[in-house]
């Protein structure tokens, strides 16, 4: 059998309803952080675009009305490891400039990405600027950041489901799995 043909065993890390009831529990923290007001959410796509929407729809019902934009970061590409260089695919539409940000992603690995992130938007004058992690994989971290806001602690395996991806597949799983074999 081919590569190509193989069926990938995915096992399951969290459920749709732990990761909504976390999803809850973080906008609550961000809240209570001080983030009330001229906040901006930027979601760093692709992999975040799930989570950022639940978790906007979340700061809505914590009583937050982020302003939300998007920034296309990849260090990745169709690969399952990072390249080690960070290229801005889609740059932000709107002016960070004495903003509260919060910058939403799926997973802090290796922190190149999100260490890119949080430097161009205070670079472009940002009061603050946050991350929001569903996932945080310590383990492999390379750049020196941590994330404020922490969904879950990972496992060293390579996740899928929930907006996150393998060669762009399993991004519709409703829940956050893991290839087996993959680690």
């Amino acid at each position: 059998m081919s590569d190509q043909n193989k069926k990938i065993e995915i096992g399951s890390l969290f459920t749709a309803e732990e990761i909504a009831a976390r999803t809850r529990h973080l906008a609550d923290e961000i809240r209570l952080a001080g983030f009330n007001e001229n906040v901006l959410v930027v979601a760093v796509l692709k992999g975040s675009f799930v989570f950022a929407a639940d978790l906007i729809r979340a700061l809505h019902y914590a009583g937050v009305s982020p302003q939300v934009d998007f920034i296309s970061l990849s260090s990745y590409r169709a690969g399952t490891t990072s390249s080690g260089t960070v290229t801005v695919l889609r740059d932000l539409e709107t002016d960070v400039a004495g903003r509260d940000v919060l910058l939403v992603d799926d997973i802090l690995e290796s922190g190149r990405t999100l260490a890119f992130a949080r430097d161009l938007v205070l670079k472009r004058g940002a009061r603050r600027a946050a991350v929001v992690v569903l996932l945080d994989k310590p383990g492999k971290r390379v750049a020196e950041i941590d994330a404020e806001f922490v969904g879950f602690n990972c496992p060293d395996k390579f996740v899928v489901g929930y907006g996150m991806d393998m060669g762009h597949a399993f991004r519709e799983l409703p829940f956050i799995g893991y290839v087996v074999g993959a680690d």
